[in-house]
């Protein structure tokens, strides 16, 4: 009686209905998981393919940046040894800039791209005829005015260009010979009138030539530099960086000893 009871019928047809969906549905299930590893195996090829051309990229940017790093570098040794200076003066100047940056609140960035600019602060002077360069007594009054000419000479080279690190030299040539007291040259400008690039390579460019040999005088010794340095606080010198170049004069000291000319 029990098998013809309506209502189980209804069950079971409902059941035997059930099972033909589920079945249906496993199977749809499996199929679309198959689909998806071939789709997720197929993303994962042009991502892979993708990250190989983005390593392949960034690594010509690094080289690129390289490159750029070792002809300025280049080119500002090549000024300086036409005044007969050692390569280890950018050297030197180089890393003083960069300590001073730091020290002054520049981040990492910035105080390494100064440090990468700070070679080319005389390039201006390969427009400088050795006759002058090289004198070994104090220039004329019309030899100082030529000589003068180097910074203006070398903003003009590098100003024209939009990288940030040739911007950044031609500021630093054309205003590292300008002085805190408005007493400088080629424009006169005084205090933070003065980029904060220009002010830091003058008192870095300053120390390693007091300290070095020139065709035109023997090194100073560090009392002789030293007093000098408290002397022009404020004239000279921005008076923050010469603050930060005594509290961290090891620092200094320790470049000088390890780029040492010999």
């Amino acid at each position: 009686m029990n098998d013809n009871n309506p209502l189980i019928s209804e069950i079971e047809t409902l059941r035997s209905s059930f099972l033909s969906i589920t079945e249906k549905l496993i199977k749809d299930i499996h199929r679309q998981e198959k689909i998806m590893a071939r789709s997720d195996k197929r993303q994962k090829q042009e991502y892979d393919e993708l990250q190989a051309r983005l390593a392949e990229v960034q690594a010509l940017q690094q080289e690129i940046e390289e490159t750029q790093k070792e002809v300025v570098f280049t080119m500002g040794a090549i000024g300086e040894s036409r005044s007969k200076e050692t390569g280890n003066h950018v050297k030197r100047v180089a890393e003083y800039s960069r300590i001073l940056g730091l020290h002054y609140g520049m981040d990492a960035r910035e105080a390494e791209m100064l440090k990468q600019a700070s070679p080319m602060h005389d390039i201006g002077k390969v427009a400088i005829p050795d006759s002058i360069l090289n004198k070994p007594g104090r220039f004329s009054e019309d030899e100082f005015i030529v000589m003068q000419r180097h910074a203006e000479i070398g903003y003009m080279m590098l100003n024209k260009s939009t990288r940030p690190l040739l911007q950044m030299a031609a500021t630093l040539a054309y205003e590292h010979h300008e002085k805190w007291n408005g007493k400088g040259y080629p424009r006169g400008i005084s205090g933070e009138e003065i980029h904060i690039y220009g002010r830091i390579t003058a008192i870095a460019d300053v120390f390693d030539a007091l300290g070095s040999d020139r065709c035109y005088k023997k090194a100073w010794d560090d009392e002789r530099i030293f007093a000098l340095f408290r002397e022009e606080r404020g004239q000279h010198f921005d008076p923050k960086l010469v603050d930060i170049f005594f509290e961290h004069l090891d620092e200094f000291l320790a470049v000088r000893e390890k780029f040492r000319d010999v």
